[in-house]
Order: structure tokens, then sequence, then C-alpha cells
């Protein structure tokens, strides 16, 4: 099926797959976040005023990289990697727990910043913006939201590198339908509105197909 312009939730296949084949598509998931902009615009989006030795929360961590992306940057953080998939965490760095990311077994204002990656899109708008207030709840200073743009050039993307790059045929499917269940810039703002996330700055980052959202905490 052809990339559509509206919105469409796809079916991914990482979360039902056998073991080697998951294991190949995190890799690939790393690889994409390390060569094509996920680790740099991550590690870009922490605001300045944290403090040195901050603490943070990656929910829907997966291969726990994007935490392991801002650690580099900033050595005294402290992240949790958080997934509801426990095989998906088995690569990433301690602290991690298995945890649902609508109902984060941690109390209100824990962590200073608490972000996700790659992860927004899965869901529903209503959910999205569901996912969006609990990580509020758990934040004491920033939300942030790292994803992927919807559009017909990024959906082309792996199909067309696929033989360059190596990507895992399931690599390339499930990127396909994250892309086309990817939100656009004014669909992440209404959102955040609906989240009821305040002084929202939401950003595209080109030419790595991201889009992300920084919110502040009100308290």
């Amino acid at each position: 099926m052809g990339f559509r312009p509206e919105r469409v939730l796809g079916m991914e296949l990482l979360d039902g797959a056998p073991d080697p084949q998951a294991r190949v598509n995190l890799a690939d998931i790393v690889r994409i976040n390390r060569y094509f902009g996920g680790h740099s615009s991550l590690a870009g989006l922490i605001p300045d005023d944290l403090p040195a030795a901050f603490t943070a929360l990656d929910v829907g961590a997966a291969s726990g990289d994007m935490g392991r992306a801002v650690k580099r940057r900033f050595p005294g953080a402290w992240v949790v990697a958080a997934d509801a998939i426990p095989r998906n965490l088995r690569q990433a760095q301690p602290p991690k727990l298995a945890a649902d990311g609508f109902h984060l077994p941690f109390a209100d204002r824990t962590f200073d910043v608490v972000w996700s990656s790659l992860f927004l899109h899965h869901f529903s708008s209503g959910d999205a913006a569901r996912l969006l207030r609990e990580m509020q709840r758990v934040a004491r200073r920033y939300v942030i939201a790292l994803d992927l743009e919807r559009s017909r050039l990024s959906y082309r993307f792996l199909p067309f590198t696929r033989r360059l790059l190596g990507w895992h045929p399931m690599t390339v499917h499930d990127g396909m339908a994250s892309v086309q269940s990817a939100f656009t810039k004014e669909e992440l703002a209404a959102v955040a509105l609906e989240a009821g996330l305040a002084d929202v700055r939401i950003r595209r980052h080109m030419p790595w197909f991201r889009i992300s959202l920084v919110a502040p905490v009100v308290s």
C-alpha cells in the first residue's frame, strides 16, 4: 500500500516477532537513531536550565540507546529506561524496568525530565494525549516527545535505502507503517493541547524526518 496523506494507524510487526527477528529490528532502530538524527536531536532538546545531575525517564525505551546518547552528552544524567515489553529492554543499561507508559509506577514529579522517542505515533490522538498527561505527571521540569514526521519523502526512505544499508524487511515494513502513523506539526500541537500541556515548543528536525515537542511542567 502506498503513502496516504492522512494519518492511518498501522500494524507493526515488532511486538509479535520471534526473538531473532526482533533483535535485528531493534538493532536497525539503533542504527537509524545513531546515523539519522535520533541521538543528536534528542540530546539537543535537553533544556539548558536542568541541573548537571538531572534525572530522566525514557518511556518506550526499547534498547535504551536514546538514554545512552543523552548520557554521552550529559555525563551527570541518571536515566531510567522503561518499556512495556521486557524483551525490548535486554540491551538497555540499568536502571531499567518493564512498565506501562499509561500507568507509570512512579510518584508525581519523580524525574526532572520525561521523554519518549519513536513511541507517540503508535497511539490514537486521544491515547497519545493520555500518554503525555501521564508523562507530565511524573515529570518535575519538562516533557519531551521526539518522533517521526509524516511525509511522502520519509515514507520512502527505508525502502529506497534497503539494499544499500541492509535494513531487515521487518524494519522496512514497520518503518513505513510508523511514518504513516506519525503526526504532522499541526496534529502534534492539537494532541499537546488535548493533553493540557502549556508553553509547548514544537519543531521539525530536518533532514531527519523528525518532529519534537518540548513542554515545561506547570505546577
